[in-house]
């Protein structure tokens, strides 16, 4: 098989004997022995070779490297179809969580609204002269006095954000 390929690619590259053995510094029956298959050339000249050829040593022995053709390209073509598949989904499924983190947001804000109503500022009627109920008497006003500045904004923002990521049907 060595043989058979040194001459053959030899052919090829349009080289005689002769030619390849001043190349590779050795005498022109060390070519002939090879191309018949009385001797081999040991690694550092099988490289060499394959330098003077400019092809692998793999090819030279005989293993056969496969070129890219028009069917490669197809099933390459085809497993970038399935991973822009895979990465749509990916980005369905990442559009539909945060559509329904918007959406609990706006429940969540309407449910805290809700309940500040129905209490009524139930601190308003608290004896402050203790100091634990004045402290929690401040931070529920506190808490209630931020929420009610933010979460307007805070509803319109969940809104918005639930409609732009609403999924097109």
């Amino acid at each position: 098989m060595l043989s058979e390929n040194i001459k053959a690619v030899r052919k090829s590259k349009g080289l005689s004997q002769e030619e390849l053995a001043i190349k590779l510094n050795v005498v022109r029956q060390t070519i002939s022995k090879w191309e018949q298959g009385l001797s081999v050339p040991d690694a550092d000249m099988l490289i060499s070779i394959s330098e003077v050829f400019e092809t692998s040593v793999s090819t030279l022995l005989g293993e056969t490297v496969a070129e890219t053709k028009a069917d490669d390209l197809s099933v390459i073509s085809e497993k970038l179809e399935v991973i822009n598949l895979q990465l749509a989904h990916g980005i369905a499924v990442r559009q539909k969580i945060i559509h329904w983190l918007f959406l609990s947001l706006c429940a969540v804000t309407a449910a805290v609204f809700a309940a500040l109503i129905l209490l009524n500022s139930p601190y308003l009627g608290w004896d402050f002269s203790q100091p634990e109920t004045a402290v929690a008497g401040t931070m529920f006003h506190a808490f209630e006095w931020l929420f009610v500045r933010a979460a307007p904004l805070v509803l319109t923002g969940s809104i918005v954000g639930a409609c732009f990521t609403r999924q097109n049907v």
